[in-house]
């Protein structure tokens, strides 16, 4: 197979009371107008990974909007995950795929780890993509009947033809998803099995920080079922202790100085 090239793309750094992702450390969920007294907030990078592989490319989640406080403004998160990147600036995943001389035409499959909207938010900027999701997370969002719910926004998605993914599952040689849910109903974590840099498993939200993963796993305020994602942190360091997997956890901002982002370099 020809070689496998993984870029990590940044797209877009909320703030955020880290609360929201760690229950733990007496921290209480505050506003952004309440951000220093007395709890300081703490960054929420978001990421997209791009694979170029012999069968295409392929893109992982899409980070946040550009309109993120218009659009948000249903749900009232704008208040709570502000994006530090300013709207008409770069940072988003229009620009670090322009920086890969990419445009969204160029895509030829986008996989949803889930649909919230720091996930999903960009996906109708690919309408030439095959767009897949776990067949969980398409068949529970069915049961939104507002705007919203929690950090579900309908918009983002509605209208879209998405192809069901039924639990663990390959997209290309060396591309697979599992099925790991609790976070969302069919939140799923990206597996690359790299010739060069071995596996690299990418949570999404199936583990926030690497403070989530512990162990033991410590839980946090957005999960739809503790129980399940318990579950789903278990496997995920079952597969991690059976191929030595490096993990790269959703929003972690301390992990994400340490991985090399494109345009500067990439995995293979």
């Amino acid at each position: 197979m020809t070689e496998m090239k993984v870029h990590v793309l940044s797209t877009g750094v909320m703030e955020t009371d880290l609360t929201w992702l760690l229950l733990k450390g007496g921290r209480t969920i505050r506003d952004r107008h309440h951000k220093d007294d007395p709890v300081v907030w703490g960054d929420c990078p978001t990421h997209a990974v791009l694979i170029e592989h012999p069968d295409g490319k392929i893109l992982w989640d899409t980070g946040v909007p550009r309109d993120w406080e218009q659009r948000w403004a249903p749900t009232g998160f704008q208040e709570f995950f502000p994006v530090r990147e300013p709207v008409d600036g770069p940072g988003y995943l229009d620009t670090a795929l322009a920086d890969l001389e990419l445009g969204p035409d160029d895509i030829d499959v986008l996989v949803l780890s889930h649909l919230h909207f720091d996930h999903a938010a960009n996906a109708k900027m690919f309408p030439k993509a095959k767009i897949m999701a776990q067949r969980a997370e398409l068949e529970g969002v069915k049961t939104i009947t507002g705007e919203f719910a929690g950090a579900h926004l309908v918009s983002d998605y509605a209208g879209l033809d998405i192809e069901p993914i039924d639990g663990d599952a390959e997209i290309a040689p060396g591309v697979g998803v599992i099925f790991t849910p609790g976070h969302t109903w069919g939140t799923m974590s990206l597996r690359l099995d790299l010739p060069n840099d071995g596996t690299k498993i990418f949570t999404s939200d199936a583990v926030y920080l690497a403070d989530s993963w512990g162990p033991p796993a410590v839980g946090a305020a957005i999960v739809w079922d503790n129980v399940k994602w318990l579950e789903s942190v278990d496997k995920l360091r079952r597969i991690a202790d059976e191929t030595g997997a490096e993990m790269i956890f959703g929003h972690d901002a301390e992990q994400a100085k340490t991985l090399t982002y494109a345009p500067d370099g990439h995995y293979s």
